[in-house]
Formats: structure tokens, C-alpha cells, sequence
């Protein structure tokens, strides 16, 4: 390998060795379903990035905004990667509110403790047909 400091990099390569995605083929797909972007556009797997950079990262119900700050071809410990980037204020402000806001609805929808029997599977799929019609 060279060892030179790494100028420019594929960001599917960063986004997995800054631990955002287990896999590169994770970090693809989600670049290819438009939930990594650079200045509010979709970006392609192969487009390279600089530190400075500023990505925002969805992540399931988690919206990151990050700056790039180094940049690294290889995945090490989670102390490390976290230092390839920083997160905005806003962005862990807007988070955490966000994840309260969840745990705040928590109650409202009860999770059932058992799966329905074929018997109250079929009186569902019959109130759903009456209601809708």
C-alpha cells in the first residue's frame, strides 16, 4: 500500500471504514437509494470525497449530518473512525429530539403479546373488509 495521506477517496470506501455501514456493499445500496448526499444532491458510489466535505447520512430513522475531517481506505476501531468525522450541533440536537420524541410515543401503539390465532386472523380480515367497503 501506499503511504502516502490520502488526498481523495471513493466515499462508499469512507462510509465504511468510518463505521457508518458494516459493509461496503451496505454503504452502496444506501448511496444508490439517495440516503447519503453532498450539498442536498444524490451521490454515485464511485464519487470521490475530501475532508471538508460536508455529508448529510440517513441512517433507518436517524438523519446525521457530518463534515468529513480525514480520510481513511481502512476500517479500524470505533475510536479511530470517529475521529474521521464530526457531527453538527444541529444535527445531534435534531437526533435527540427525534429519539425522545420516539420513546414519548412509545406507549401509544401496544404491542400485541402473541401472534392473532387463525381465528382472530379471519375476524381482522373480515372488520377490515366491512370498514373499507
Amino acid at each position: 500500500m501506499n503511504s502516502a495521506p490520502l488526498t481523495r477517496l471513493r466515499i462508499d470506501k469512507w462510509l465504511w471504514a468510518a463505521r457508518f455501514f458494516k459493509t461496503r456493499s451496505l454503504a452502496k445500496a444506501a448511496i444508490e437509494g439517495g440516503k447519503v448526499q453532498m450539498d442536498g444532491q444524490r451521490l454515485k458510489v464511485s464519487k470521490e470525497i475530501a475532508a471538508g466535505d460536508v455529508l448529510r447520512i440517513r441512517q433507518g430513522r436517524d438523519d446525521r449530518e457530518v463534515t468529513v475531517l480525514a480520510l481513511s481506505d481502512q476500517r479500524r476501531g470505533a475510536p479511530e473512525a470517529q475521529a474521521l468525522y464530526e457531527e453538527s450541533p444541529d444535527s445531534i440536537a435534531r437526533r435527540e429530539a427525534a429519539a425522545e420524541a420516539r420513546r414519548a410515543a412509545g406507549g401509544i401503539t401496544p404491542n400485541p403479546q402473541r401472534r392473532p390465532s387463525k381465528r382472530e386472523r379471519r375476524q381482522i380480515h373480515r372488520f377490515k373488509d366491512v370498514s373499507g367497503s
